[in-house]
């Protein structure tokens, strides 16, 4: 797919969405788990092609990259910086941490206040930045006290090494308790997909207070996506893939959602973004979310 300058690049066809009212990034954005090896761990089979994927999706308009410390570990904070240090004006990169890595598809939490600092210093490091835009708790350390961990996220923006802080993983009692702790939360990443709805008061939640809404794994679709599915057929009507079509759903479903669909080839990161140019119709989106819920 070229790039056609008479035209505003695919991404930018989502809409906007203001980051702690403050750093406006277009909602359809990339998430950085897939330029890792198997299991989100190691680096990956083709790292160039990986890093062309990150600089095509500049190209097409994306200024919101989420990563972790964990994917890889390091892997995938080392190939944004290599592919995309100096950052075009206007890109916006996140990260987390707060989960280690033993071996591949194993996710540990650690909440320690020595620990979470000193993957900050990582992260900076890595990314080749002085100030980290977004920087999230991965999880919630359950072996740590909660108000530790929001402490280091007050405090990491307060010293002025995070622009922003999220949370990643939380309930809405989780949310509550760190605002009233003091923390400014920017954005709040869970699963939430077309027929994952558990965290829907999360997102009501987020969509109250004006708080970004990152959903990981968006494209999930289950059976619906089949040949005689409700996704399929409404995705042949606009000459589009099921996964686009959930992508297109999610950024209708509410104007804080900010979907970060992830792969690790330019063909696919080209389709992936082809779904901020679908408009479904209101029936549309009645009958996808009719039937999300009855397949959950």
């Amino acid at each position: 797919m070229a790039t056609d300058s008479s035209t505003p690049p695919l991404a930018h066809a989502s809409g906007t969405f203001d980051l702690g009212g403050e750093l406006t990034v277009h909602r359809l954005g990339y998430g950085a788990m897939q330029i890792t090896g198997e299991g989100i761990f190691g680096e990956p089979k083709d790292p160039d092609e990986c890093r062309r994927v990150l600089q095509r999706a500049v190209e097409l308009g994306v200024d919101f990259f989420d990563t972790a410390d964990s994917y890889g570990p390091e892997v995938s904070e080392r190939l944004i910086g290599e592919a995309l240090h100096p950052y075009a004006p206007g890109v916006v990169v996140a990260t987390k941490a707060g989960l280690t890595r033993p071996g591949p598809s194993d996710w540990r939490p650690v909440g320690r206040e020595g620990y979470l600092l000193q993957q900050l210093e990582l992260s900076l490091r890595r990314l080749r930045v002085d100030r980290i835009d977004l920087w999230q708790l991965h999880r919630i350390d359950p072996a740590t006290p909660r108000a530790e961990q929001f402490k280091v996220l007050r405090e990491a923006q307060e010293s002025g090494k995070v622009r922003l802080v999220g949370l990643s993983e939380v309930s809405v009692e989780d949310l509550e308790a760190a605002l009233s702790a003091g923390v400014q939360v920017a954005t709040v990443q869970n699963i939430y997909n077309l027929v994952n709805r558990t965290h829907e008061d999360v997102l009501n939640a987020c969509e109250e207070r004006g708080i970004g809404f990152i959903p990981w794994f968006p494209m999930a679709a289950g059976h619906l996506a089949q040949d005689d599915g409700p996704l399929q057929s409404i995705a042949s009507d606009h000459d589009a893939t099921p996964s686009q079509l959930a992508l297109a759903w999610l950024l209708k479903r509410s104007p804080v959602m900010l979907p970060i669909p992830g792969t690790s080839t330019v063909a696919h990161l080209e389709q992936n973004l082809a779904a901020a140019t679908l408009e479904l119709s209101d029936d549309e989106f009645a009958a996808l979310d009719e039937a999300g819920k009855k397949a959950a």
